[in-house]
């Protein structure tokens, strides 16, 4: 069978011509690489990713087939994927389906057989930018116009998108010892289970959550999950952060989480140039200098001063980690309230389980509110 052609346009103008892979149709988004070599399946289904186009640096995609078990939520949340050599057979043991099947039945346009290298070289001199996918249309100058017209990733308001639309619980392992209050901007499954293998009872609550709805479930502290968008558009997460602060409840948020602490602070966020995604991403914690391999998923992050504590409504902050790669902000360290951040993934273990402590941290937050030095 002859394949489908597709081709892959970006707002600058590059092209490439591959052919499809999964649903047939177009996809437009911002471009953004994984360097991820396994866990396709979590970021797939990662909702941070909506109305992002990834591309996988790795060359050979799918030799794991897809699981029901791996799944970070219901549904696939990439607006269209990008690999070189999708496998034609899956290997594993767990597997239940091909990857290709699921892309094709949730609508998920991609394109295989292109040069990801190259394209991963080229958002990275040029940073992430808007692209479009195709596997109807033919002409690179009409689908260009298309990639023009569609919107860009600053200023958009996402976590609303993907958050669940009503509360729900995730009961504690064994003994509960605390109970939480998760605000879901974009929550992964694992998240709650890895707060619940800890000993707590986790209640999520929808993004749009006000305060009084967080402090109503008496939690013995709140998380701020992962999630889309640009952090500057969601003044309702950040009013509702606040309130959680003004009450001395302890909060710790993760990646989304993470730079809505430090705006709920008085901190700013920028756009990074390609974003962090994928694994080995090397932070440094910065009090006891030692170095976590962690997994990264975002393209904003905070601006805060490294060289010291920063005044704020809130008391001193500290920037707690730093990437190694590129020196940008991966942590917050409150001094005065209970409150605490990390940029990266502690659910996720990209070989290493380097992270997973920070729930711990968590857990030591809620029994004593004071923040782990």
């Amino acid at each position: 069978m002859t394949a489908r052609p597709a081709l892959l346009v970006l707002e600058d103008g590059r092209t490439f011509r591959g052919e499809a892979y999964g649903a047939v149709g177009e996809a437009f988004g911002e471009a953004v690489f994984n360097t991820g070599m396994t866990g396709y399946q979590e970021t797939l289904t990662d909702p941070s990713y909506h109305r992002q186009v990834v591309v996988m640096t790795a060359p050979h995609i799918g030799n794991t087939g897809v699981n029901d078990e791996d799944p970070e939520s219901a549904r696939i949340w990439v607006a269209g994927y990008v690999v070189r050599d999708p496998s034609r057979a899956s290997s594993s043991w767990r597997a239940r389906r091909p990857l290709a099947d699921d892309l094709r039945e949730q609508g998920i346009v991609g394109i295989s057989g292109i040069d990801t290298r190259a394209l991963t070289r080229h958002l990275r001199e040029r940073g992430a930018m808007r692209v479009g996918v195709s596997s109807i249309e033919t002409s690179a100058d009409t689908v260009a116009a298309r990639v023009l017209a569609s919107p860009g990733m600053t200023g958009a308001d996402l976590a609303r998108e993907v958050s669940t639309p009503q509360p729900y619980a995730v009961p504690a392992r064994g003994e509960r010892r605390h109970r939480v209050a998760a605000l879901d901007l974009g929550i992964k499954r694992s998240t709650p289970a890895r707060m619940a293998a800890a000993g707590c009872e986790v209640h999520v609550l929808p993004a749009t959550a006000t305060a009084g709805d967080l402090l109503a479930e008496k939690p013995d502290g709140v998380f701020i999950s992962n999630g889309p968008g640009d952090p500057a558009t969601a003044d309702y997460a950040i009013e509702a952060l606040r309130g959680v602060l003004d009450a001395g409840v302890p909060v710790f948020g993760i990646c989304f989480g993470n730079q809505l602490l430090g705006r709920a602070l008085g901190l700013s966020t920028y756009k990074l140039r390609y974003g962090h995604r994928g694994v080995n991403q090397p932070v440094q914690d910065r009090a006891t200098g030692a170095v976590a391999v962690t997994s990264h998923n975002h393209g904003f992050a905070v601006d805060a001063a490294t060289d010291g504590p920063t005044q704020t409504p809130y008391g001193a902050v500290e920037v707690s980690h730093v990437d190694l790669n590129d020196g940008v902000v991966e942590g917050l360290r409150c001094l005065d309230v209970p409150a605490f951040s990390v940029q990266y993934h502690p659910e996720a273990a990209p070989g290493p389980h380097d992270a997973t402590g920070l729930f711990a941290a968590f857990v030591a937050l809620m029994e004593t509110g004071r923040v782990r030095a």
